[in-house]
């Protein structure tokens, strides 16, 4: 499981990891499966993990007083599923985070990232690149939300994220976007193929 995480970090990086550094993250990221529907994280609870995931698929979401589900992340393998900020701050959280395939996951806590930046610089040129990406990422996100129109929304994020349309389902996708699944459902029957 750990050399998918090693070769993720050689793509944000010059910098080899030695076997020490290897050894170092081995120790720090513990193995955790998740099953499908299984909770990672649930709102009120401070999010203690990041987990990168090794394979599967997770959703990040709110739920508003209506009880509707508002998607604010969609994670495949690859990706890192927490909460940013209750993990930074260690605070509660208002957003549930599940897996919506069997997941296996690598997970490390906060003090365990800190710890393990002071000792290898590699992973400190990834965190500041991700950072730097997901600040891109996020202003992008915000400007379409308020200044595209849902055609335009669904048309990037084909663009951005052709492999999520065949891992969740088309309401997910709609609730990520900020539409009704009836409006995804008008918008991809009128698209070209």
């Amino acid at each position: 499981m750990h050399n998918n995480l090693f070769d993720y970090i050689s793509q944000y990086t010059n910098l080899s990891l030695t076997s020490e550094e290897q050894a170092l993250v081995i120790d720090a990221f513990q193995p955790k499966k998740i099953r499908k529907k299984q909770y990672f994280l649930q709102s009120g609870d401070v999010c203690k993990y990041s987990g990168f995931i090794v394979k599967g698929a997770m959703r990040q979401y709110s739920v508003d007083d209506k009880g509707t589900e508002h998607i604010v992340h969609l994670y495949i393998e690859n990706y890192w599923a927490n909460d940013r900020e209750s993990f930074t701050m260690l605070t509660p959280s208002k957003y549930n985070i599940d897996a919506w395939e069997d997941t296996d996951l690598l997970l490390i806590t906060r003090a365990d990232m800190l710890s393990l930046m002071e000792k290898v610089p590699a992973l400190v040129e990834m965190v500041r690149l991700m950072d730097e990406r997901n600040a891109i990422v996020s202003q992008r996100r915000l400007d379409s939300a308020l200044s595209n129109t849902a055609e335009k929304r669904y048309e990037e994020f084909v663009h951005s994220h052709p492999q999520f349309l065949q891992r969740f389902p088309q309401h997910l996708i709609a609730s990520s976007l900020g539409i009704t699944k009836e409006t995804l459902s008008r918008i991809r029957k009128q698209s070209p193929k």
